[in-house]
């Protein structure tokens, strides 16, 4: 074929024009790398701007007293994850100070979260299981140090280390951290994938339902593997779908071994923090900053624990020792990866789910804006960077969130000063917790649900404002807490998505009559004293019109105007059939009816209306199947002589039409089966001579 010049000309700019941009975007200039590390590491912009004498006072308060409640939620919360307390503690200190260098939000508390240390500690004990160790808290920590006690359970043990990639010297406390790291490793990795792909569109298919839902049944789960610290039983740790149900049964039967000194323990322990944070609560306006009752609680317990000989006399289970300083970093062992990469994705996006939605909780509160995509890569980093420190996988918290905005949180310095605390107690004051008895811990752990467990009283109210939401929030719940809550997280999103297909397949639908002496029509069954239009009918179907509720659309139609018109025409067709072998003087029928009774079964109707007008001002858009079932609606009443008219219709269902051939191939008929309000289709169906109804 001939090639014009003008033509290759073209395709030569065109060419150049590509390679300059191709050329541009990936050049490396001083001004892209500065600004690709200010964007990357924020602290960069805001640090240098810091006012001083403005915000420093807010930021260290807030930050002591976060880091006075984080060390006592970090211990707790390692019962959780079933790893040591160092971890817990390591996690928080590392996190703080890298969402200081990453994040965009200047009031979110990024660490230790209790739903993320559930979501952990379910896959360290699942892994620990199948790797032969006892799930037993008071279980020898080292592999080699316990006989086995026969040949199964040592291959099965020895198979299970050697493809993980472990020696048998590694025991339990290290099969256990090199799970929970591997397993943080690979869940920022997927956020960090999220953030370079920019798939943070994820989090909207979890809906406040389905969050709400899961939270619930997860604190539910959370409260359950607490009992037996409360109580001082020994039972074992459940594991697999239904653990909420099975720990119970085990409670109940071991309930007689219960250790009389944790559950007076316990007793005090949770009449003290629940009345101090009720306390709280009524008079937060006139606190400056909230009451330490966990530390205090956590120190007074210690003291108690230790010269009373709790341990000793009564068998009360403790915290044990906890090591001072830094284990040397160590890279997450690889071929654990392979084993959790299923388990690290759920984990990934509930992390960032919560994290982003409390960023921007705190942005708009306070008129800032944030990056959700570099949220996204601050809470992957917070996960890579930590989990070569032995730390396991964070998330923002709501809890401490809201402590840190109510005590003059201004930025993220605040987060630094938490991280000091932490650091003091993970140099010198670890080991003074050597005493603690756990049942407190597990106070503090249950005291801190309260919020998510108070979800149950607003089931009314919420089922009053949408009951659908309330059927999500339900079967989150429960899926969460009786099955498990990676599977209760995927059946809330499945059954959120179903009630969204459930309502656009069986959308409201309705006739439409006119407010007295205005422009304005509504639905004639929700509204008293509207007009019906003589000789027109309006039609409403609020939902978009596709493939899936294109028969409900067409059934409604015919119900609500009394008229089927394939029926119709069928039966005109029959009429005048009968009506031409009468005049034959054939006065029978093959069914063997006479010929005018058969002539008086298939009277034609009296049809009440010659015009049609669709409301489309709720469909938001079509698909081929709404396009052609327009289509089919606009022949069959063309043959009943009434004339089909649109009106309120978007440009995007216009275009849809357009494309679809509605108006012809010229759109010459456009202006007369389009319209821009409903008043001004029933006007022009009221002034245009439409075609007398052939009907008798």
């Amino acid at each position: 074929t001939y090639c014009s010049p003008e033509n290759s000309a073209l395709q030569i700019n065109r060419k150049q024009v590509m390679l300059a941009k191709l050329r541009k975007s990936c050049s490396c200039t001083p001004e892209k790398l500065k600004n690709f590390l200010m964007d990357f590491l924020p602290v960069l912009r805001w640090l240098p701007k810091y006012k001083c004498k403005e915000y420093i006072w807010g930021d260290v308060m807030s930050g002591l007293v976060i880091g006075i409640i984080l060390v006592p939620q970090a211990i707790a919360y390692s019962l959780l994850a079933g790893l040591k307390p160092i971890y817990s503690l390591y996690t928080s200190f590392f996190a703080n100070i890298i969402y200081f260098l990453m994040g965009t939000s200047r009031h979110v508390s990024v660490g230790i979260f209790s739903l993320i240390s559930l979501m952990v500690g379910q896959v360290v004990d699942r892994e620990l299981l199948l790797a032969g160790f006892d799930l037993n808290d008071d279980a020898s920590p080292a592999l080699g140090d316990s006989s086995l006690q026969n040949d199964t359970q040592s291959n099965t043990t020895a198979f299970n280390l050697t493809i993980a990639g472990m020696n048998a010297e590694c025991g339990k406390e290290c099969y256990a951290i090199g799970i929970a790291t591997a397993l943080t490793f690979v869940a920022g990795v997927y956020q960090v994938l999220m953030g370079i792909f920019r798939l943070g569109f994820v989090s909207m298919y979890l809906s406040e339902a389905v969050l709400d839902g899961f939270a619930t049944g997860a604190s539910l789960t959370i409260l359950t593997a607490q009992v037996k610290y409360l109580i001082g039983i020994k039972i074992p740790r459940s594991q697999g779908h239904g653990m909420l149900v099975i720990t119970w049964i085990n409670v109940f039967r071991n309930i007689s071994e219960a250790n009389i000194c944790d559950v007076i323990t316990s007793a005090i322990c949770i009449v003290v923090l629940v009345t101090a944070k009720e306390l709280g609560d009524q008079y937060k306006h006139k606190l400056k900053f909230p009451l330490p009752t966990e530390l205090v609680v956590i120190v007074v317990a210690t003291l108690v624990s230790h010269y009373g000989k709790l341990n000793e006399v009564y068998a009360s289970s403790v915290s044990g020792a906890i090591p001072t300083g830094f284990i040397p970093p160590k890279v997450p062992p690889f071929n654990l990866m392979l084993r959790v990469a299923i388990d690290a994705l759920p984990l990934a996006i509930v992390s960032f789910v919560f994290t982003v939605s409390l960023s921007e909780m705190c942005a708009k509160k306070y008129a800032y804006s944030i990056r959700a995509n570099q949220e996204m890569f601050a809470v992957g980093f917070c996960n890579i960077i930590p989990s070569f420190f032995h730390s396991f996988a964070t998330s923002a918290a709501l809890a401490k969130t809201l402590v840190k905005t109510s005590t003059g949180c201004q930025t993220q310095v605040s987060g630094v000063i938490s991280a000091m605390v932490v650091l003091l107690v993970l140099l010198f004051l670890a080991p003074l917790f050597y005493s603690l008895q756990k049942c407190v811990l597990a106070c503090i752990i249950i005291v801190s649900l309260r919020g998510a467990l108070r979800k149950f009283r607003d089931v009314p109210a919420r089922y009053q404002v949408n009951k659908m939401d309330t059927f999500v929030w339900i079967v989150t719940t429960s899926a969460s807490a009786l099955i498990s809550t990676e599977i209760g997280l995927l059946v809330g999103i499945v059954f959120s998505l179903l009630c969204i297909i459930v309502r656009t397949q069986r959308p409201r639908t309705a006739l439409l009559g006119q407010i007295q002496d205005t422009n304005f029509y509504e639905d004639d069954l929700e509204y008293e004293n509207l007009s019906s239009v003589p000789k027109v009918k309006i039609f409403r179907f609020e939902a978009p019109l596709y493939y899936a509720n294109k028969n409900y659309f067409l059934k409604s139609l015919y119900r609500l105007t009394n008229l089927d018109p394939n029926l119709e025409v069928a039966r005109r067709k029959k009429y005048k059939k009968e009506k031409r072998h009468l005049k034959k003087g054939d006065h029978t029928t093959a069914n063997g009816l006479g010929i005018g009774e058969t002539a008086l079964q298939l009277v034609p109707k009296q049809t009440d209306f010659q015009a049609l007008v669709v409301d489309c001002s709720s469909i938001l858009f079509l698909d081929t199947s709404g396009v052609n079932t327009l289509k089919e609606i606009l022949k069959d009443y063309k043959d009943l002589n009434i004339s089909v008219l649109l009106a309120c219709c978007n440009p995007s269902v216009i275009d849809s039409l357009k494309r679809g051939g509605y108006f012809g191939k010229d759109f010459g008929s456009m202006q007369e089966m389009l319209f821009y309000s409903i008043h001004n289709a029933v006007q022009f169906a009221k002034d245009q001579k439409l075609p007398a109804d052939c009907s008798v």
